[in-house]
């Protein structure tokens, strides 16, 4: 990962060797800075990408309560004239999600919102010293509207055991709000400072007991205007693909193999744009198994394969997850 350069516009004179050690670690600071946001945001967000079953149809009146813990490792790529070598991030995600499906003019379509929250430890080693760094905290909520346009009509719980599955074709709207911790004296924060939003469509394909999924999208950003220290941020859209494959054993339990690609999210600072556009893959493998009535767990792997910028990372998560239907007359 390189960091933006906007110190040009700064000064058009050599600094003395006094103060070239602090101009170094001031761009340092900004590079870890940018890091850090990737790691908390773009990280988070793209990991809860790998999302297979997205688009299939449900029955109105489903209620879905989950807790979800994930864990985010690897490695960072930086600059190589940096002074800073070793560098490794480890993220702790607890979510709390509500789901909850309805019809929209006739159609199969749902509500979520997710409210997550984040611990962060970023090590290394700068100007020869190891450095170790922390954040806890919440961070932005995130809520997904989605209906099913083709293949997806209303239907009813009494009507789920008559369904014949069919190909399913729809369309949703991602937003992630600004709500996390984000305060102007820190040098790094959780939150993001800035609206996300991502349009996307789908489409799943049954094939016996098999299925196939494809979705593909866009993640616009708003700026950052009080980006650290009193710079302004932007960052350019990042364009995504996601693939699925897997087996219905029965219902309630199911295997998929997950692949997605995203490119883009070069960032600005200041109007100057950075050395940083993403260009990767992930591959991940999803369980989804009953445990008791009503009760379901999830499991997720996905590890990030090799590309332009943005790390090595691997990420393991648990789901448990209630669901519930609405009483009759409700």
């Amino acid at each position: 990962m390189n960091c933006p350069n906007f110190y040009h516009s700064r000064t058009s004179t050599k600094p003395q060797d006094g103060s070239i050690r602090a101009e170094v670690q001031r761009l340092v600071q900004v590079c870890l800075v940018v890091i850090v946001i990737f790691l908390f945001v773009n990280a988070a967000a793209l990991a809860q990408d790998l999302e297979p079953r997205s688009y299939s149809a449900l029955p109105t009146g489903l209620n879905f309560l989950a807790t979800t813990y994930s864990e985010t490792n690897g490695s960072v790529s930086l600059d190589p004239s940096l002074p800073v070598t070793g560098l490794k991030a480890k993220i702790k995600a607890y979510d709390l999600a509500y789901v909850r499906t309805f019809s929209l003019l006739g159609r199969s379509a749902s509500f979520g919102i997710v409210v997550p929250s984040l611990h962060g430890e970023l090590s290394g080693t700068v100007f020869g010293k190891d450095q170790r760094m922390s954040r806890t905290g919440l961070s932005d909520i995130r809520m997904r509207l989605a209906v099913n346009l083709i293949g997806g009509p209303a239907f009813t719980p009494p009507e789920l055991k008559q369904r014949i599955p069919t190909t399913t074709f729809g369309t949703s709207i991602i937003v992630i709000a600004p709500t996390g911790q984000y305060q102007l004296s820190r040098l790094i924060n959780i939150g993001s400072n800035r609206w996300a939003l991502k349009p996307e469509i789908g489409l799943s394909q049954p094939l016996g007991n098999w299925f196939a999924e494809a979705y593909t999208g866009v993640w616009v950003y708003t700026d950052n205007s009080n980006y650290f220290n009193g710079h302004e941020r932007g960052q350019s859209p990042i364009y995504t693909l996601q693939l699925h494959g897997g087996y219905n054993f029965h219902p309630n339990l199911w295997l998929a193999v997950d692949a997605t690609y995203y490119r883009g999210g070069r960032t600005n600072v200041d109007g100057s744009e950075g050395n940083d556009l993403q260009s990767r893959a992930r591959v991940g493998l999803t369980l989804s198994a009953p445990i008791l009535p009503g009760f379901s767990t999830k499991l997720t792997w996905s590890k990030s394969l090799p590309g332009q910028n943005g790390g090595d990372y691997q990420l393991f998560g648990v789901t448990l997850q209630y669901f519930w239907f609405d009483l009759p007359g409700h």
